[in-house]
């Protein structure tokens, strides 16, 4: 039987972003000077793959890309990148997906205000068994939902894991979910989807609905929590100059999916991951400081960490 070609393929967004810096957020209906404003590539599945590039895997990634400046810098920036770009579609007369994306000085959190055109939609007859096949992996977000779903389908029916990056609720996402190996949601996603409160609830109820390996979901500040197996882990972030949180759950889902391919435990691969997401926020744009591996795990090693009380037990636990 052959090798596959790639470790993982990528199938999902990309975005170029102005990242605007300012001091401080005013009050409603105020005004602040800014202080920097730059051009940066980003987007949850490009992201991701390139995160995965840099650690040393195999990646291909598909999308769409418009054809104005801000595609041409995401164009130029996934090709510098290694990642295999032959099934990316330029689309003519089409502007690429941009974000707004403000960023506060004083604690480096962000707001994000996003556009995409229909014109960049991918649909599912755009992609090949083929496409999807020739990885170990499959990582997808949930934007085009049609088009992730036929390919986690694809994925499921030759037995190639699929992990996915979710963060608010797609019409159809539902068909998404039962081929779904390793979900890694936002904060908000659980309740929104369950309708509980709890996330520990919640999770176990996504998780039971549709028999995942993995159900976790990403705290920001305060880490991950996944439930496997019937057991919760929790994993805390680790404390750094953050400059930018932007690209910091992307950067995540790279690193997991890294972790997955490495045969990582879900508490090594917890810790990994929120490692290189933490060394991300240290500098300016979604792809300002993706680390090394031996970087992460010299974090790893000596960082402080940021706790959530109500899931320290799970953390006592796997300690």
């Amino acid at each position: 039987m052959n090798q596959p070609q790639f470790d993982v393929v990528g199938v999902g967004l990309n975005a170029t972003d102005t990242m605007i810096l300012i001091p401080h957020f005013p009050a409603y209906g105020g005004k602040v000077p800014f202080l920097e404003e730059v051009l940066s590539p980003g987007g949850q599945v490009a992201s991701a793959m390139v995160c995965c590039a840099r650690l040393g895997l195999r990646v291909k990634y598909i999308g769409t890309i418009g054809d104005d400046e801000r595609g041409r810098i995401q164009w130029e920036s996934l090709q510098g990148s290694g990642i295999n770009l032959d099934h990316v579609q330029r689309r003519p007369g089409v502007p690429n997906q941009s974000a707004y994306i403000l960023i506060d000085q004083s604690t480096g959190e962000r707001t994000v205000f996003w556009h995409r055109p229909d014109a960049l939609k991918i649909t599912p007859g755009e992609i090949t068994p083929e496409q999807i096949t020739c990885a170990r992996l499959l990582h997808i977000d949930g934007h085009d939902t049609p088009a992730v779903a036929h390919a986690a389908r694809i994925a499921r029916q030759h037995g190639i894991p699929v992990t996915v990056d979710v963060d608010t609720i797609y019409k159809g996402f539902e068909d998404v979910l039962p081929n779904v190996d390793y979900l890694i949601t936002s904060s908000e996603f659980p309740e929104r989807w369950t309708g509980e409160s709890d996330p520990l609830r919640a999770l176990t109820m996504i998780q039971e609905s549709y028999g995942m390996r993995v159900a976790a979901m990403t705290l920001g500040a305060h880490g991950a929590l996944a439930r496997v197996d019937g057991r919760f882990h929790y994993s805390p972030a680790f404390v750094v100059n953050c400059l930018d949180t932007t690209g910091a759950g992307d950067i995540f889902h790279g690193a997991f999916c890294y972790a997955v391919l490495k045969g990582f435990g879900i508490d090594e691969a917890l810790e990994f991951s929120n490692a290189m997401a933490a060394l991300n926020c240290t500098a300016l744009g979604a792809r300002g400081r993706i680390a090394t591996e031996a970087e992460a795990r010299a974090l790893i090693e000596r960082g402080e960490r940021r706790l959530k009380p109500e899931f320290r037990r799970f953390w006592t636990a796997a300690r």
